[in-house]
């Protein structure tokens, strides 16, 4: 398939800067794959879309304050690290580098207090060392929310709350899986009362979310490992969810990865609920595990949008984006949300 198949075009003004105070009054907008209808809703109300006894998967993943603003040692110049991976000995860390053509190797870069220093072990693959084995509590205190960059605007304190979802556990992800924003624990205790079952996956998303697809045939683009896991017990209630007809809720492309990528391998006889996925997921795909899939509205021409319009079909998915434009949906990560039956 082509690239140019997955482009649309959206008014500036529809990408949402900034979240919704009440996380479930965000908009939804509800996709009937089998009647091709769509429904415009909000939130709160997704209760009575769901089948009876769903099983619903939610990615715990958490984010953590992954923008390091500092300077560099010798000079002074302004430098910002923004974290992507942390690497096997604890200390070094895969980044991106701003301003990446004044920095050089052995470069030492001070941030705020001076407290904790880096050093840039690796200028061409974007390497650096601190001098603390494990610098969670310095994140939480000098770290800035990494925001996508398609909000332009600093990140303020309410981002600590709102780009992070209420179920949030693991710390690990450079960016939100936006899906479970618009839940609260009060919407959550909610589904369970209705007999629904939630179980917890882990997926870390790193930037690479973010990348552009370059290819003009989309079959040739590589996706960038994540780490996921999941414990036995979780996939056994899944599977027998599945064995008994219930319906498998995947909330976000990331749970839904997670799922797929497991049932995949399961498929040639590798048991793996730990690891690295790269699974791309574009129309074409048959899946074994998901039967409906919760998520936000997602870019154009990206991987998150091929999965979607795999899972809704392309013309349906075609026709949504259309009508989410024209209805005026707030769009990607603090944006409304779509359910697809």
């Amino acid at each position: 398939m082509k690239l140019e198949e997955f482009n649309y075009i959206l008014p500036e003004h529809l990408i949402a800067q900034y979240p919704l105070r009440r996380r479930d009054q965000a908009r939804l907008m509800v996709v009937d794959r089998k009647k091709g209808s769509i429904i415009h809703e909000r939130f709160s109300r997704i209760r009575k879309y769901l089948p009876q006894r769903s099983c619903i998967i939610l990615n715990d993943s958490k984010v953590i304050p992954a923008r390091l603003l500092g300077r560099r040692q010798r000079g002074g110049g302004r430098v910002e690290v923004f974290l992507l991976k942390r690497l096997s000995d604890g200390y070094s860390y895969k980044t991106l580098l701003r301003p990446l053509r004044r920095l050089k190797d052995h470069d030492r870069l001070v941030f705020k207090g001076g407290d904790l220093i880096a050093k840039v072990e690796d200028w061409r693959n974007r390497i650096v060392r601190f001098n603390k084995r494990n610098i969670s509590k310095q994140l939480e205190r000098i770290g800035h929310v990494p925001l996508p960059p398609y909000i332009k605007r600093p990140d303020c304190s309410f981002d600590r709350k709102y780009y992070q979802t209420v179920y949030a556990q693991k710390p690990g992800s450079v960016a939100s899986p936006t899906a479970g924003l618009h839940f609260t624990n009060r919407l959550l205790k909610c589904l369970q009362g209705d007999g629904h079952t939630l179980e917890k996956v882990t997926l870390h998303i790193n930037y690479a979310t973010f990348k552009p697809v370059e290819e003009r045939d989309i079959a040739k683009h590589k996706m960038y490992f994540e780490d996921y896991a999941l414990t036995k017990k979780t996939w056994g209630h899944i599977k027998r969810a599945k064995e008994e007809g219930r319906k498998v809720v995947a909330v976000g492309t990331t749970s839904c990865r997670v799922l797929e990528t497991i049932a995949k391998k399961e498929a040639v006889g590798i048991a793996a609920l730990r690891g690295g996925t790269d699974i791309f997921i574009y129309p074409g795909f048959q899946f074994r595990m998901v039967d409906i899939l919760l998520t936000n509205f997602h870019l154009p021409l990206s991987t998150l949008l091929m999965l979607v319009y795999a899972f809704g079909s392309k013309d349906l998915m075609t026709s949504a984006y259309r009508e989410a434009v024209k209805e005026k949906y707030r769009f990607f990560s603090y944006g409304d949300a779509m359910l697809i039956l």
